[in-house]
């Protein structure tokens, strides 16, 4: 007889277990605010952004009609996915805490976003992206009403949501510096 496969239920119950000792953290005035750093830095000749968070790296560029060569997802694309990510991995937290049983969870993610904003008859079209909306596909035993109160959850407790949906204040800065100008000395 063979062994069934991994299903996403033998998921959640692992999850659960990382959910519920979190809580005790929480509940036991142990658990810190973890500090978020990413890094980006552009290559040359193709412009390309790799992305570093932790030990991971994304690599995020543009297609050909934004003057780039496609060899990733853009920005705004990655917006979406991130956000994406985020109600999925929420949803499966919450399921796992309200031991709600899925079969396959799938969240799309859809937005626009209009070359022409800001320019001459598009001044009133945002630069960032827009109409976004997600849809989320759920294949549970549970009842409907469990799965409102799960999604009741996750739109109150997702970050990446919440902090699309709350004005934020983001401190900005730009350390310039001038190596060509420096190496130019250094030769003189």
């Amino acid at each position: 007889m063979s062994a069934s496969p991994a299903t996403l239920n033998d998921y959640l119950a692992e999850k659960r277990g990382a959910v519920l000792a979190r809580d005790a953290q929480i509940d036991a005035g142990t658990a810190q605010a973890t500090d978020l750093r990413a890094s980006v830095s552009a290559e040359g000749r193709s412009g390309v952004r790799r992305i570093r968070i932790r030990e991971h790296q994304v690599i995020s560029d543009s297609p050909p009609s934004f003057a780039g060569y496609n060899l990733g997802p853009s920005s705004p694309e990655l917006q979406l996915g991130v956000l994406g990510s985020c109600v999925t991995h929420i949803f499966l937290i919450q399921a796992a805490a309200q031991q709600i049983p899925l079969t396959s969870l799938d969240v799309e993610v859809s937005g626009v976003i209009d070359p022409r904003a800001g320019k001459p008859g598009h001044e009133a079209t945002p630069v960032w992206p827009h109409d976004i909306a997600y849809t989320v596909h759920i294949d549970s035993p549970a009842p409907r009403a469990d799965i409102d109160a799960l999604f009741a959850a996750v739109e109150r407790t997702c970050p990446i949501l919440n902090l699309l949906r709350q004005p934020q204040t983001i401190r900005a800065s730009v350390e310039h510096s001038n190596s060509l100008a420096q190496t130019q000395k250094q030769a003189a």
